[in-house]
């Protein structure tokens, strides 16, 4: 490829609208442009890197047995409804891009394809006999994210690899989840990628157990914790630990304690020389249905400890009807939302766990009474510290009893950084930052059971299939892979997803020696199967320069003065070392190296 043909526009400033380096890097480096909020268009140099990563996820799908197919993308609302997901991401989250056809029909631009592969399967696999099956695809997705941000990682629009494993037991799941927990490994390996594999929560897709593969990075959403000796990693709305011991509150007998303006834990803690383990905070929340009205609910934490969202979600389904539906969202009650309301009895500031459900009397929708939670932690406190339900004060010395009932203890709490391991206390856990690349589910009978998806088994009976599922997204990974690698010049590809091997750069284009020796090279690396890109441009040497370091292509054949005597200078692109060779022996030297790397990528 000629860079004159490549339709190559590079950037000297970093784009207002890009926040993180991959992303600056990516419209700076000519990969990506925006089409509109969330919204990209890969241009020629990242649609290679797609197709590379997408040819190596190919490779590792077939060496695990999965088999590729295509889906389409506009899928049908009623089988979402079957497994009742249709509620959650049109009106709960609120992530899927939903229509009506011409007659009135409901449609979704697909986010994820549990449902249509489940349907699919049910009409095509009819036998126990015609189990173990994987099937996979990839393509573009959709999500209508609230807030679009950092290019590829979190857009409305993205490529992605996902499969779906079918059987007729739990035992044959988990090899099939084991033989893809170490595909994905081979994956992100030979992309050149350092990623941890961490325990995580099954969210909307569900399951019995999921995991998370994470690209370290300091741009990365995800906060995962991981123990000192490596034996654990988690993502923090799945991660468990050993909460610190709280300090000793003395039996001093309930009495009201004046606190003017002391709203936040740490006011009250620096006023009257307290711990904030020490103190129960209270959280009051409100769950939104898809068939009954809002219900609040009010959590009583330890004053350390932070609510673990997740495992409120988890604990409010748990605890409420069947009748109410889907539980579409849980959001915090702000003062401005309970006076909208008309509940203007709140003390906001100086709540405690014995707030009483007439507080919820003139509440215009919401139910009248509080769906109550305690952490164990919390629950544990002899005496603590807590609101009074009255403006300016708390109440030392409280105690669980006749005034403070002790709701539902629920594992409410987030594990933090320093926290002690549960698998072994003499280490703690640290925190690092992830971007997730890929996820691996055991979905057990979800979806089969849900669209009444079956097969016949040895004795002729019908059962559900046992499911598991596997994403990888494509285009996210590399926009990881540019988080990874990178310095201050620019993108620093690994050579097994770069758009190119080789970058040739013609010092002076007009001069006739160094042109017939780039376009000779060029030639003899082309039959040679090297992917290479030749700078035939008009420009300055120093522009050809900064656009070769700045697009990242791993190594750099610089072609100069040296032509004239068969030289030429060879620049490994993330050392920065360069070696003078004759021409003639660098293309040996070079195809040599090229097998040597490969073989290492491809685990030979």
């Amino acid at each position: 490829m000629r860079v004159s043909h490549l339709m190559l526009v590079t950037l000297r400033d970093d784009p207002a609208e890009a926040e993180v380096i991959s992303h600056k890097l990516l419209l700076r480096a000519g990969y990506i442009r925006r089409v509109t909020i969330g919204i990209y268009a890969y241009l020629p140099l990242l649609w290679r890197v797609l197709k590379k990563i997408s040819s190596c996820v190919r490779e590792e799908m077939t060496s695990a047995g999965a088999i590729e197919l295509l889906m389409p993308q506009l899928q049908p609302a009623d089988i979402w409804q079957l497994s009742k997901r249709w509620a959650g991401y049109t009106q709960g989250e609120g992530i899927m891009f939903n229509l009506k056809d011409r007659q009135g029909r409901e449609l979704a631009l697909g986010p994820t394809h549990e449902e249509v592969v489940t349907n699919l399967v049910d009409n095509l696999i009819k036998s126990y006999r015609q189990l173990p099956c994987t099937l996979y695809q990839i393509q573009t997705k959709f999500r209508d994210e609230i807030r679009p941000r950092f290019g590829l990682m979190r857009s409305r629009e993205f490529v992605m690899k996902d499969a779906y494993s079918f059987h007729s037991s739990e035992i044959d799941l988990k090899v099939s989840y084991d033989r893809m927990d170490l595909g994905y490994r081979n994956i992100f390996r030979r992309c050149g990628l350092n990623v941890v594999a961490v325990e995580a929560d099954s969210g909307s897709i569900g399951g019995a157990a999921s995991q998370e593969f994470m690209v370290t990075a300091e741009a990365g959403e995800d906060l995962i914790l991981i123990s000192e000796d490596k034996s654990y990693a988690a993502n923090q709305e799945r991660a468990i630990s050993l909460p610190k011991i709280a300090f000793i509150s003395e039996n001093r007998g309930c009495q009201y304690l004046s606190t003017p303006k002391q709203t936040s834990i740490d006011q009250l803690c620096q006023a009257h020389g307290l711990h904030s383990s020490q103190i129960v905070k209270v959280l009051l929340m409100l769950a939104r249905f898809s068939n009954c009205t809002p219900i609040p609910i009010l959590v009583s934490l330890r004053g350390d400890q932070n609510l673990n969202e997740v495992k409120l979600i988890s604990a409010v389904k748990s605890h409420v009807s069947s009748k109410v539906g889907t539980l579409l969202e849980i959001t915090p009650i702000t003062p401005e939302g309970a006076i909208n309301q008309g509940v203007n009895n709140i003390p906001f500031g100086y709540l405690g766990p014995q707030l009483d459900d007439k507080v919820l009397l003139g509440a215009k929708d919401w139910q009248k009474r509080f769906l109550r939670f305690v952490d164990p932690t919390a629950a544990a406190l002899t005496y603590f510290v807590c609101g009074a339900n009255i403006d300016n004060k708390h109440l030392i010395g409280a105690s669980w009893g006749d005034l403070f009932i002790l709701p539902s203890q629920v594992d409410l709490r987030a594990a933090q950084a320093n926290d002690q391991c549960i698998h072994n206390p003499i280490y703690t856990l640290t925190e690092n930052r992830g971007i997730e690349v890929g996820h691996i589910f055991r979905l057990g009978h979800k979806y089969s059971i849900a669209l009444n998806a079956n097969y016949t088994n040895e004795i002729g009976n019908q059962e559900p299939f046992w499911m598991g599922c596997y994403g990888i997204g494509i285009s996210r990974l590399s926009q990881a892979a540019v988080e990874q690698h990178h310095d201050q010049k620019g993108i620093c590809w690994p050579l097994s997803i770069a758009p190119f091997e080789v970058i040739i750069v013609i010092v002076s284009i007009q001069d006739e020696i160094q042109r017939t020796l780039g376009e000779a090279l060029y030639s003899i690396m082309k039959a040679a199967r090297v992917d290479v890109l030749i700078d035939d441009r008009q420009d300055r040497a120093g522009v050809k320069f900064k656009d070769a370091d700045l697009i990242g292509i791993p190594w750099q054949i610089v072609i100069g003065r040296g032509a004239i005597n068969n030289q030429i200078e060879l620049v490994e692109r993330i050392t920065s070392r360069s070696e003078q060779l004759d021409a003639g022996y660098l293309v040996k030297y070079f195809l040599q190296y090229l097998e040597r790397t490969h073989n290492i990528f491809l685990g030979d």
